[in-house]
Parts: C-alpha cells; structure tokens; sequence
C-alpha cells in the first residue's frame, strides 16, 4: 500500500509506469516533469478514495488537501489519456487481459462499486502480441512487489499504443462480479462464485 514505493519498483524491473512527484512540490516542477493534466491521490489509500483529476495549476492544492484529509503523503502522477485494462495473476501464471469501461475519466470509486456503472471486458479486445506484453508486464510488477498468491495489475494504454503501469493491487476484489473471479473465468480455471469461496476459506 505504497505507490511511490511501488513505482520505484517498478521501473527498477523494466515496467514503464508514468512519472510522478510527491507532494509537496513546486508548481515549475509538475508543469516541466508532468504537465497537465495529472491524477493527484493519496499515496496510501484504495479504491480511488481521495483522488482527483487536476487540469491546471488552480485546481492544485485544492486537490492535495482533499487527498491529505486520507493520508499524509499525497502523490502527483501524469494522467495518462487511453484505454484502461487490467491483468490479473494467479499462482504466478498471468490471466487473460481485461478491459475496464468507465463512464468517466477513471476508474473511481463510483464505478468500482455501483452496479452496472463500468463495463469489464474479458478477453480484452487487443492483439495477441499486445495481450502478452501486458501480461509479462504483469508478472513484472507482482514479482517486483514480492506479491503472494494473487494480485490485479492495472494499467493504461495511450493513443500511441504504449502501456502505462498505475499501480498492483495486493488485495482484490473476491466477490463473483470481482475482476480476478471473472479473469479465471475467462480462463476456464473456476466459476467465479467457486474462486471467491476457496480464497475466503
């Protein structure tokens, strides 16, 4: 639960994950570094809680404040425009690729949690070759984190078709609507109501 940790450790293993700083931080700094827009989050917390998308420089503090009421320390990332996919492992064996469709800019708490709000793909709609880069990707990032049996890694892919590490989840969702239930599925591995019960047994 670490972000800024975690992304250390991920370009360290060779996953391109997008730049970032933390907070506090001059405003010369993140428009030379990252631009605008850029995601602002709490670097400790889940589920989206606390973050916001910043467009300009006036919207800045507003949005470490609102992320410092969660956490004490805030990160600045470049928003990375694009699709949003995620790869579930399982065992050390990486899932098939999914495609999460949110009615937003990001996949926020909202439309983790409200029913019928995101629409996830699985397979997602991609090639082969770009469906394993993403999944050897994957396995980086888990590894990198000395993850155990399981995790979901999320990433995104911009316009010119590179893929962008956000973060790893150390602990997913388990419920049958769940992406890692609905990964296994897809890979024939367990009806995703049989996943969820041997993980909370």
């Amino acid at each position: 639960m670490d972000k800024d940790l975690s992304k250390r450790l991920f370009r360290v293993a060779g996953v391109p994950t997008a730049d970032w700083l933390m907070a506090p931080v001059e405003l010369s700094q993140v428009e030379a570094l990252l631009g605008w827009p850029v995601i602002v989050k709490p670097n400790k917390q889940g589920s989206t809680i606390g973050l916001s998308v910043v467009r300009d420089a006036l919207q800045l503090d507003d949005a470490v404040a609102k992320a410092r009421r969660f956490d004490d320390e805030v990160m600045i990332e470049r928003f990375v425009p694009g699709r949003e996919f995620t790869v579930c492992i399982l065992e050390n064996q990486a899932l098939p690729v999914g495609e999460i469709i949110a009615p937003g800019e990001v996949f926020d708490y909202q439309s983790k949690y409200q029913a019928g709000a995101a629409r996830e793909v699985f397979p997602a709609d991609i090639s082969a070759d770009e469906a394993a880069r993403v999944q050897d990707y994957a396995l980086l990032a888990h590894r990198a984190l000395k993850l155990g049996a399981y995790s979901r890694v999320h990433f995104r892919r911009a316009a010119s078709g590179e893929y962008w590490c956000l973060e790893a989840n150390s602990l997913p969702g388990m419920t049958a609507t769940s992406l890692l239930p609905q990964a296994a599925r897809d890979a024939q591995i367990a009806r995703p109501i049989d996943l969820a019960a041997t993980f909370r047994s």
